[in-house]
């Protein structure tokens, strides 16, 4: 298990939801300070806002990583963001591939059959996220 994933499982463990589990384990990395990723992800935990309806937190700190990694931080500009979702488009399928699902509901089987744990999504996305972007990181 990599140094990401531990720090994020043990932030998951503290009482992080899934999304700043992730988000804060990876921040320093991508120049966000880790105060400032768990204010900005507190919402999209539990499938957003807890209503596990909508895409795992773990995914859209994927989704928010990818964001930091490749936008040009100018709307303006506009160059990047063609790309940057392309790039969340490629992450999105690599998560549904591991997982079987980005919706939170599916993946906790809340529809009666439980599959897997929000500690396992935090995981997933770490590796997701140590395989895809951390290589590319400068």
């Amino acid at each position: 298990m990599g140094s990401y994933t531990e720090r994020a499982l043990a932030l998951h463990k503290e009482g992080c939801n899934c999304a700043q589990a992730v988000l804060c384990a990876f921040s320093p990395r991508f120049g966000l300070d880790e105060r400032t990723a768990f204010r900005i992800s507190e919402g999209f935990g539990g499938g957003i806002g807890g209503s596990h309806d909508n895409v795992c937190g773990a995914a859209a700190a994927i989704y928010m990583l990818a964001g930091l990694k490749n936008s040009s931080g100018a709307a303006a500009d506009g160059l990047t963001k063609k790309d940057t979702y392309a790039r969340v488009r490629s992450l999105s399928e690599a998560f549904a591939e591991e997982n079987g699902s980005n919706i939170c509901r599916e993946l906790l089987g809340l529809n009666g059959q439980r599959k897997l744990t929000c500690a396992d999504r935090v995981a997933s996305a770490c590796r997701i996220v140590e395989r895809l972007l951390l290589d590319e990181l400068v």
